[in-house]
């Protein structure tokens, strides 16, 4: 085939077909299969001739859903596929046909289906139930896969960093980092006649480890806003707190709200029964879900609150930056993170966001790589890491 054709076959599958396309160039074998797939989802509403083939749709038969869904993995890659199916979502109305077990076992499980499932969750007959959870932990596993490993050193790290002390037991100096950070203090002793002089470092300060390695050294709330946009956020950070919460050093809760707060930390120990421990749509309360994380802070300088919501406030406003003030007067560190996803910057309430930036709590969208890194530096209390909103805007 040469480039023109190859040109001519693109441009084919995009436009769809039809005397107006002006290609003039005819589909046959893998590429009709493909187009027809295409055809299902994105064809157009009107016109007639080839065009009109495209309209076939997907209709309201699961069997027919699932047969499709089958046909796209088939011809394209798993990043296509999980566009085409967040696409068929929304243009189609398919949220019903998730409910069915047969179809859920055909689709390609990702974030966002398992932010779909969630929002259906109420609905689900016990059958699909089943199936569902199967999907949502698959998802869950990858995440975990993907992130835990990363995530425990990098936060470990910090924990061992903020833990140094100045002061510490003979057995509990840290040499190397004393030694490096006393070499100005580098005394030169005079040698015996004939023989060259010694030398020695008088320590001014010296630097060690906490005693109390297997100790609760950091308590972190997790306060999620599980309002319908946060879908992707839920997710992951409820696969975060499951992480966070199996560090023996890390004292983990895990609040979410919506005009309500649910406190499910109980159920850290597996993401999956946390997801479906959710509720996704709804109003928001921001107020209520900090009055809450803040009755279970016992150690303010050493606690980190981590507010998940795009501050679209429904409760009282004042009260709500009343209470971060509070909190960060006592010495609590406090970060506020638009998003928890790879989206980019999200719709969020930008006065409200300018308001805790005033407070010092910075409101900025997060991606799943970047978080370890936002953790450890609200951990030793240094500046976050805040990427730049302006390149997604």
């Amino acid at each position: 085939m040469t480039d023109t054709d190859e040109r001519l076959r693109r441009w084919r599958l995009v436009l769809g077909g039809g005397a107006a396309d002006g290609t003039r160039h005819e589909l046959a074998g893998r590429d009709a299969a493909m187009d027809r797939t295409l055809g299902a989802l994105y064809g157009s509403d009107s016109g007639g001739g080839a065009a009109a083939s495209r309209q076939a749709g997907l209709g309201g038969s699961a069997p027919q859903v699932a047969r499709w869904l089958g046909d796209i993995r088939t011809y394209f890659p798993t990043s296509v596929v999980q566009v085409m199916q967040r696409d068929a979502i929304d243009r189609l109305g398919l949220a019903a046909l998730l409910l069915e077990p047969e179809m859920l076992e055909a689709v390609e499980a990702d974030v966002h289906l398992v932010g779909t499932l969630l929002s259906l969750n109420k609905a689900m007959p016990e059958t699909t139930k089943i199936t569902a959870r199967a999907v949502v932990r698959k998802v869950v596993e990858d995440l975990e896969k993907r992130l835990a490993g990363r995530t425990r050193a990098t936060v470990t790290g910090a924990l061992d960093r903020s833990a140094r002390v100045t002061r510490p037991r003979h057995r509990d100096i840290d040499w190397d980092r004393t030694i490096r950070a006393n070499l100005k203090h580098y005394l030169a002793l005079p040698g015996k006649e004939g023989e060259e002089g010694a030398g020695t470092i008088v320590p001014e300060r010296l630097i060690g480890y906490g005693r109390a390695a297997r100790a609760v050294k950091k308590d972190v709330v997790l306060c999620i806003d599980q309002s319908g946009s946060m879908a992707a956020s839920v997710v992951y950070a409820s696969v975060f707190g499951a992480v966070l919460a199996s560090m023996r050093s890390i004292d983990t809760k895990l609040v979410v709200f919506d005009t309500a707060v649910v406190d499910l930390t109980d159920q850290l120990d597996d993401p999956v029964d946390v997801l479906f421990g959710t509720q996704l749509g709804g109003g928001t309360d921001i107020n209520r879900a900090l009055a809450y994380c803040q009755s279970l802070i016992t150690r303010p300088s050493e606690t980190v609150v981590v507010l998940i919501s795009d501050l679209y406030e429904g409760g009282i406003r004042d009260e709500m930056l009343k209470r971060v003030a509070a909190m960060k007067a006592a010495g609590t560190q406090f970060v506020a993170l638009l998003a928890l996803s790879d989206e980019g910057a999200p719709s969020y309430d930008r006065e409200h966001a300018a308001a805790l930036a005033a407070l010092g709590a910075p409101a900025f969208a997060c991606t799943p790589d970047l978080f370890p890194e936002v953790m450890a530096a609200a951990i030793e209390k240094r500046p976050l890491p805040i990427p730049d909103m302006t390149r997604h805007q």
